[in-house]
């Protein structure tokens, strides 16, 4: 069997968006999986719009997805002089022509066919002149007239397109640039590529390439157009549904394995099976389970999905995506000891990495701030001593263990009488300046002993001076 060989073609004229990058995961885990080849293709051709600085955002988000390619990427404006020598050899065998109708001309023959009902479209008036190439010829493709090019889809099944409704399509402009149909199939021929999924918007174009492929002698790839992914009004995916670069969803502190899972899984089933890991995607990914219907994009589902992977890594594996989170908040940190610790205390609630960050913000201060509701509920002068009590039996603990811990508390509750919510949320205001946080063991062990009991006894300085 030959090496599987698949691609990835982002046109640069934006940023990579939900669409596209699903688009590369498919060819990407196809590869993988058959221990073939992903190629990566600039699509450049439309060099008024095509930036550097949407290459480089795709780049970033191929990197950052962690959809490698194996070879690439190539850029289709270096390549004009390989589409002019295919050009040029269409030309001299017979299956293209060179025409020098005009665009009115041209417009006529559309809108004549038109009024007799037929498909509007170019009629072949320049197919046997035998033109010359000339300043304002362009170089059209011999299309069969009977017939119908069949598009066999690994997603679709078959379907037959009516030669007699594809005219003499140009493909290559009056300026020598090649028209795009002709430079993708130029382009997957002489890569390699034997694989191509894509989404059903590019079906149209499919029986003109099949064409191409036939007149330049070569063997077709194997095709598959998937649905394009809707919004949960099934209306096609912008912004509103959550359809931003893939640049966003880092943003938005979403795992890079978490959208891969959830991309995937709104086009390809495995089952009733919705969490996969990276690995585990690769080893089962297949085409025969590719969808037949569109994916609703749904945002909630999303970050259900991220809070299950940000629970299931190490806290050293979050540890290098939560700092640069901390970092937006101003929060200088390392991918330590002392932030794993942090991770483990905030990974059961936490449905983003910003989240997480924000989470762990009373970790880092040097301060803390009281939040005025939660100090006026919780701090009275007479809660002093109890927050001394506990800042100096925690204090003299040599192992600073939960149960160490919880011994504690027990000989405190016994020796006020008080219940361990009357001892906990105080606790809680005073290590952290709210009422929400981790829970109360992991929160002190994740802090250490020393800054734990500063905080307390600090606490305790400010409830005295509230009888003052």
């Amino acid at each position: 069997m030959n090496t599987i060989i698949t691609r990835f073609p982002p046109s640069p004229t934006g940023y990579l968006h939900i669409g596209g990058a699903r688009t590369a995961l498919f060819n990407w885990l196809w590869a993988r999986k058959n221990a073939g080849q992903f190629v990566l293709r600039i699509e450049d051709t439309d060099e008024a719009r095509s930036t550097k600085e949407s290459v480089d955002a795709i780049l970033e988000s191929m990197e950052w997805l962690g959809i490698d390619w194996d070879d690439g990427p190539y850029f289709q404006t270096q390549r004009y002089d390989i589409y002019n020598e295919h050009i040029d050899r269409l030309v001299e065998q017979g299956h293209a022509y060179y025409c020098d109708c005009t665009p009115d001309e041209v417009d006529a023959m559309r809108e004549e066919a038109k009024a007799k009902g037929l498909k509007p479209m170019y009629n072949g008036k320049c197919r046997n002149r035998g033109l010359k190439k000339g300043n304002n010829t362009v170089v059209r493709l011999k299309t069969p007239d009977t017939g119908a090019t069949i598009v066999d889809d690994i997603v679709k099944g078959s379907t037959a397109f009516q030669n007699s409704e594809i005219d003499d399509f140009i493909i290559q402009r009056s300026s020598g640039v090649a028209m795009y149909n002709l430079a993708v199939v130029v382009d997957d021929i002489s890569m390699g590529i034997n694989t191509i999924i894509r989404g059903d918007d590019h079906l149209v174009n499919t029986p003109k390439q099949i064409l191409i492929y036939q007149a330049l002698g070569a063997s077709l790839p194997v095709f598959g157009h998937v649905p394009m992914v809707l919004g949960s009004d099934k209306a096609r995916l912008s912004k509103r549904h959550g359809a931003m670069s893939v640049g966003e969803y880092k943003k938005m502190g979403f795992l890079a394995d978490a959208l891969i899972n959830y991309l995937v899984r709104l086009g390809w089933s495995h089952g009733d099976q919705e969490f996969f890991e990276r690995q585990e995607l690769i080893e089962k990914f297949d085409l025969e389970h590719l969808g037949r219907s569109a994916g609703m994009f749904d945002m909630d589902k999303l970050y259900a999905l991220n809070a299950k992977h940000i629970q299931k890594k190490k806290p050293a594996e979050l540890g290098n995506d939560l700092v640069p989170h901390l970092a937006d908040l101003g929060i200088e940190a390392q991918n330590d000891a002392f932030t794993q610790g942090v991770i483990e205390t905030l990974q059961p609630r936490s449905k983003t990495l910003v989240e997480m960050a924000q989470g762990a913000i009373f970790y880092y201060r040097d301060e803390i701030e009281f939040e005025e509701k939660a100090a006026k509920k919780f701090f009275k002068p007479e809660t002093s001593d109890l927050l001394n009590k506990c800042a100096d039996a925690l204090e003299e603990l040599a192992d600073f263990s939960q149960k160490a811990q919880e011994e504690v508390f027990k000989n405190i509750m016994e020796e006020t009488g008080l219940g361990f919510g009357k001892i906990a949320q105080p606790l809680r205001v005073a290590v952290t300046g709210t009422t929400v946080s981790p829970g109360i063991f992991e929160m002190f062990i994740a802090l250490g002993k020393e800054k734990t009991v500063q905080r307390i006894k600090k606490a305790a300085q400010f409830c005295a001076a509230q009888g003052e």
